[in-house]
């Protein structure tokens, strides 16, 4: 979305009268990318329909507080991580006793997905990502899949761009050597 368009957004947000359409418009534009975003984390299809839910009507809701400080999908991809990461959070709370079982449960989740659909090599590069830590996971997503960069990320992550790259550098390096290793 150029800066034009989303002046224009904003100022139908504030809009009663078309309030409504346009976050209905800003639904249909970003909802797929950011399904995706949630899935990646969450890993199962009707998990990440759930947060996707979530995320929006937390738009929805925030739609007063939005500044316009950074841009609107800056804002979404933010509002539907840290949901995934709750999400996540009420998940281990429920059914996890260690941080392995989480890694392990996660797997279990992704392979039980009948909306899984990848082949041998996705699998094995979605295990590999399943084993980094969540921030790394988190950052090597937005990057490798998303094709977001770090300025973007720093914004989405509230983290600063120096410490992004290394969480980058170090999720590749890891995921390099679960491939080899496997």
């Amino acid at each position: 979305m150029i800066e034009t368009d989303q002046t224009k957004m904003i100022e139908r947000f504030k809009n009663n009268a078309t309030r409504a359409a346009a976050f209905s418009e800003l639904v249909k534009a970003t909802h797929e990318k950011i399904y995706w975003h949630i899935r990646r984390i969450v890993l199962n299809h009707e998990d990440a329909n759930d947060v996707l839910q979530n995320t929006f009507l937390k738009a929805w809701n925030g739609l007063d507080s939005f500044r316009g400080d950074s841009q609107i999908s800056t804002w979404l991809y933010r509002i539907a991580t840290n949901e995934s990461l709750t999400f996540l959070a009420n998940e281990r709370m429920k059914n996890i006793t260690s941080p392995l079982d989480a890694e392990d449960v996660l797997v279990r989740k992704m392979e039980s997905d009948a909306y899984f659909c990848g082949d041998e090599a996705q699998k094995k590069l979605q295990d590999a990502i399943i084993t980094l830590p969540e921030k790394q996971r988190i950052v090597f997503n937005l990057r490798y899949f998303n094709e977001m960069n770090y300025e973007q990320m720093s914004d989405v992550l509230n983290t600063s761009v120096g410490a992004l790259k290394a969480s980058y550098h170090y999720a590749v390096k890891k995921i390099e050597l679960f491939l080899k290793e496997n």
